[in-house]
């Protein structure tokens, strides 16, 4: 970039000593080259990649009966330090409960990633997560995201992993909201996400900061399940996403969105929580929308 706009002031300069012509066919020239180079850039699923993003989570669906395959489930003691464990799980839609939204910062409260988490009424959760896919040794880059740096990953996950994961062992600020999504939506996104996560172990693609990141690709998918969702600035402001969802209904209507984060908050529940078997559980405490009695049979998702 630095080496493109130099250039570029070079043959302005030029431009205005009346080197006319030959200031416009070098540009043409320098053009071309990096149209050639920008194109010779593909994606790729063969690269040394991190241990974390080293599968790619695809899956079959048979009417009700969802298999996924590479469900990430580590157990998490540093960022250098875990126990590596990929699992095959299944899933039951029709016994699909809820939808909540996670959002985690690490620093500026307008960047934040988003998770999505997918209960059932038998006590499991899995977690789908939006990310690049890095290579062993790489560190993720915002301008990096708009130059083909980085390839797009889904990955499902147990919570116990990708929550606190977050929380507990990169020292990030999570955040969880109850969802409004209905039976069928939730089921619609759910069957999204594995349709999206088989293309993109068939067909790489490329991490984009704007246009295929964690919350345009997800919002991509519910326009197509529900449409009539606009464009929003909030789309590309991650850390504001759930004052766009709660505007647009989606979120517990009987509470602020000032409450409703304040209540959400489970930075210190799940690090109290740490491995213990009802993590799920126990982040739901005080939640609105996770109050015992709306839970199926009045009972808590995980015993």
């Amino acid at each position: 970039m630095i080496g493109w706009s130099v250039a570029v002031v070079a043959l302005l300069i030029l431009l205005w000593q009346g080197w006319i012509w030959q200031s416009l066919v070098i540009y043409v020239v320098m053009f071309v080259l990096l149209r050639r180079w920008w194109a010779s850039l593909k994606p790729s699923n063969d690269r040394d990649w991190a241990d974390d993003l080293a599968r790619t989570t695809h899956g079959t669906i048979q009417g009700d009966l969802v298999t996924l395959h590479n469900v990430r489930n580590f157990n998490w003691r540093t960022e250098d330090d875990y126990d590596i464990c990929w699992e095959t799980r299944e899933y039951d839609l029709s016994r699909l409960h809820s939808v909540d939204m996670t959002t985690s910062y690490w620093g500026l409260p307008a960047i934040a990633h988003v998770l999505l988490s997918f209960g059932f009424d038998n006590g499991d959760f899995v977690v789908f997560s939006v990310e690049i896919r890095k290579e062993r040794k790489e560190l993720f880059s915002e301008i990096g995201g708009f130059f083909k740096k980085f390839e797009l990953s889904i990955v499902a996950t147990d919570e116990r992993d990708a929550l606190r994961v977050r929380t507990n062992v990169r020292g990030e600020d999570a955040y969880l909201y109850h969802t409004r999504l209905t039976d069928v939506t939730a089921r619609q996104l759910f069957v999204s996400f594995v349709e999206e996560a088989n293309k993109l172990a068939t067909t790489p693609r490329f991490y984009h900061s704007i246009t295929a990141n964690c919350t345009t690709l997800v919002f991509n998918m519910l326009r197509r399940i529900i449409g009539g969702l606009p464009l929003d600035v909030r789309l590309l402001l991650s850390g504001y996403l759930p004052a766009y969802v709660q505007k647009h209904r989606g979120l517990q209507l009987d509470y602020s969105l000032k409450t409703l984060k304040q209540r959400g908050r489970i930075t210190q529940s799940a690090i109290a929580a740490d491995q213990a078997e009802d993590f799920s559980w126990r982040i739901r405490q005080g939640i609105p929308g996770w109050e015992p009695e709306t839970l199926p049979s009045g009972q808590a998702p995980i015993k």
